[in-house]
């Protein structure tokens, strides 16, 4: 996700070990790209910028390797119904899981507001600067 500059907007690609493309889009604000690697080694991203050289951009990614491991021991071996516990912990997990989430939301939400507030205050501060020298040229 582009947080600051531009109009929010960058290029990204993913490369395999091999070279091979496996994903690749143009002047994306925000995606999301899920990928079951086939090939060991180094996989390859770029941010790219080139259409908008002037301005600088700010982006944050995330990456989740693997999957998630059981909550519960021989869970996948089971064959009998959870126990209310059980149930309640799967249930409390989902629920964590999904502030986890709801709370980066918020940090991006926080940092892309905070870079506006901040450009404002700097152009409010230039204003002010003109707008004092003006009043000193008219007095004099």
């Amino acid at each position: 996700q582009v947080i600051t500059g531009g109009h929010y907007d960058v290029d990204c690609y993913v490369e395999d070990p091999n070279g091979r493309t496996i994903y690749k889009e143009t002047k994306k604000q925000y995606d999301s790209f899920p990928h079951r690697t086939e090939v060991k080694g180094v996989y390859t991203f770029c941010f790219s910028n080139e259409f908008s050289t002037f301005s600088h951009k700010t982006i944050y990614f995330d990456f989740q390797v693997g999957d998630e491991p059981p909550i519960l021991p021989d869970m996948s071996n089971r064959v009998t119904a959870l126990t209310q516990m059980e149930s309640a912990c799967i249930t409390i997990h989902e629920a964590l899981n999904t502030v986890i989430d709801s709370q980066t939301h918020y940090r991006l939400r926080e940092a892309q507001d905070r870079s506006r507030a901040e450009d404002l205050n700097g152009r409010v501060s230039y204003w002010s600067v003109g707008e004092t020298l003006i009043l000193f040229v008219v007095s004099i």
